[in-house]
């Protein structure tokens, strides 16, 4: 697995534009994808929560996984953010010779 996709979730533009901006321009990530309108409901400190986010979705390499993770807790809002991968295992392979190339 040489290629992952992460996801992050933000409570709006503003942060979703400032994450992605920087993780493009760091060669953190050759794209990310911003979906606006999703409802979120999880448990946090005993309680159950719904809130209105965005979903950011993140292609990027294994190798860049563990920068990119403290880059975005480091610039993130919230106290305990979303960063999860997934192995990226397959696909088109000029896209993913793309994404080394975004990265380098």
């Amino acid at each position: 697995m040489k290629y992952v996709v992460a996801f992050v979730t933000t409570p709006g533009r503003a942060v979703s534009e400032r994450l992605s901006k920087g993780l493009v321009e760091g060669r953190l990530a050759a794209c990310v994808n911003r979906v606006p309108g999703i409802i979120s409901r999880y448990r946090w400190k005993g309680k159950i929560e719904t809130a209105r986010e965005e979903l950011l979705i993140i292609k990027s390499r294994k190798d860049r996984l563990s920068k990119l993770v403290r880059w975005v807790k480091a610039h993130h809002p919230y106290t305990v953010c979303e960063v999860i991968t997934l192995p990226i295992t397959g696909g088109n392979l000029d896209y993913l010779r793309w994404i080394d190339q975004s990265l380098r």
